[in-house]
């Protein structure tokens, strides 16, 4: 294997790393959003582009690991495959809290309510981080997945 290779491999585990990062500072963003601008004219507005900023992203996030990510996984680590179906479902059930999220917004819900809901994300979130890069990050090192960084694990 050439350096450049090397390189391009062991990438992957500080990209997870890093597409964590931004989503944890897009969760802060969209708290500090509603802590803010809960009393401005233009509240309800900006949070709602917080609010879909954060849920697009963290959902194009997941997809992408559904769809790319994990598949490369268990083709090389078939061993995984219990921990991928439990990552899966963690997504399935953050879908669930940003679709309420999403709707929430969009109904005007008070910013204690909004909150609320972000705290709930945030919490799964941190979890299934924190679950995923146990799990993964040693097989990220090695992983030969030749694919744009952004399409596997969000443009955020």
């Amino acid at each position: 294997m050439s350096g450049t290779e090397h390189s391009r491999v062991i990438a992957w585990s500080a990209e997870l790393r890093r597409a964590h990062s931004r989503l944890r500072e897009a969760l802060q963003a969209a708290r500090d959003a509603v802590r803010e601008g809960a009393d401005a004219p233009t509240a309800s507005r900006e949070l709602l582009l917080y609010c879909r900023g954060f849920c697009a992203a963290l959902d194009q996030h997941h997809r992408g690991e559904d769809t790319a990510l994990f598949p490369a996984i268990e083709a090389t680590h078939p061993e995984l495959a219990p921990a991928l179906r439990k990552l899966e479902q963690d997504h399935s059930m953050i879908d669930f809290l940003l679709t309420a999220l999403d709707a929430a917004a969009d109904t005007g819900a008070p910013p204690d309510e909004i909150e609320r809901h972000l705290d709930g994300v945030g919490a799964i979130m941190a979890s299934h981080f924190a679950y995923e890069e146990r799990q993964l990050l040693q097989v990220l090192e090695t992983l030969g997945l030749q694919a744009d960084p952004g399409a596997v694990l969000g443009r955020l």
